[in-house]
């Protein structure tokens, strides 16, 4: 049986891609639809993600965003795509659940922009766990 040794720490090289323009843009800009401090997010990303999801970010980020909005309706507006299959920082059961919860507040007759940002508050408790 092979056993892992020692696992080597990659937080310095995940810090390091971070810190590029690109990558600090993506991180800056989904602080922001957050309401997260982007240090903070920063600190999420390199928990959750591996080094190819990161050095992808910028490329993953722009994709998940135009999915997100070709997609419409409230899962687009949740970002759900984004947050769950680009850059995935929620996990898709909990993104589900908070997409059906959204969708139910909006048919009970809540406006949409107080449903879709309820959901989002979700989506931000989701993603610091």
């Amino acid at each position: 049986m092979k056993e892992v040794l020692f696992e080597k720490d990659l937080s310095a090289v995940k810090y390091h891609i971070l810190e590029s323009a690109r990558h600090d843009r993506v991180v800056r800009e989904i602080a922001s639809d957050l309401g997260i401090p982007h240090l903070r997010l920063r600190r999420i990303l390199m928990e959750r993600l591996d080094m190819i999801l990161l050095e992808n970010l910028p490329a993953r980020y722009e994709e998940g965003k135009r999915v997100d909005r070709e997609a419409g309706g409230i899962e687009g507006a949740l970002s759900a795509h984004l947050y769950t299959r680009a850059v995935p920082i929620v996990p898709p059961r909990a993104m589900a659940e908070i997409v059906e919860g959204t969708k139910a507040l909006a048919a009970s007759g809540v406006p949409p922009a107080e449903a879709v940002a309820r959901g989002k508050a979700l989506v931000r408790e989701a993603v610091l766990g």
